[in-house]
């Protein structure tokens, strides 16, 4: 399989002002390309619904 994301698109992902949308576009596409990830859950409110969390994972390389 051939990455579709690129480590440079963790720029968008930085970017406040994208949507819910392409958010979520964007960390799928981010962890579809990971050769590894994990989610570790830092916060969780049971009442109002936020959460916080962490992912980490390498990136597949996109050199043959």
């Amino acid at each position: 399989m051939i990455p579709t994301f690129d480590i440079r698109d963790l720029e968008i992902i930085r970017n406040a002002n994208i949507s819910s949308s392409t958010l979520r576009r964007q960390i799928k596409s981010m962890i579809e390309s990971s050769d590894n990830c994990r989610a570790i859950v830092e916060r969780l409110n049971r009442d109002t619904g936020e959460y916080s969390i962490i992912l980490q994972g390498t990136l597949e390389s996109n050199e043959n």
